[in-house]
């Protein structure tokens, strides 16, 4: 017989992104890039963050190019146009609110993860300005 927390893990309830806490960036980045390889496709999940998403590939039809829709992709583009909003998702959900309000604009895995980057390092220097000047 499965127990009540066997049951919470299987159904993901004790399987959420770690937490960001603005002076553990460090420690919440590494957390979080384990986490994302731990997710079904978790490679291409991590490559969205570091990478860049899923160049819309196009086709011709008629002398005209349009972008392929979504039904349109191969296997392998659907699976990483779904890592890509994965990978935004999995990102913000690890933020506390006052972060999230500052980034959550950014559609693109790789853009959040620069603009957090970018305002916990702010945190950072302006924590050891501070210290430095005590």
């Amino acid at each position: 017989m499965t127990s009540l927390a066997d049951k919470s893990l299987l159904s993901g309830g004790d399987n959420k992104p770690p937490m960001l806490e603005k002076h553990l960036y460090d420690s919440w980045k590494s957390r979080m890039e384990l986490y994302m390889m731990n997710r079904p496709h978790g490679r291409m999940i991590l490559a969205s963050v570091e990478k860049g998403p899923l160049v819309w590939p196009s086709i011709t039809e008629d002398g005209v190019t349009r972008l392929k829709e979504y039904v349109e992709l191969t296997p392998a583009e659907a699976i990483q146009a779904d890592c890509d909003i994965k990978a935004i998702n999995i990102i913000l959900q690890g933020l506390p609110t006052e972060i999230y309000a500052l980034v959550s604009q950014h559609r693109v895995a790789k853009d959040l993860w620069e603009k957090i980057k970018l305002l916990m390092q702010g945190t950072s220097l302006t924590k050891q300005e501070r210290e430095c000047k005590e």
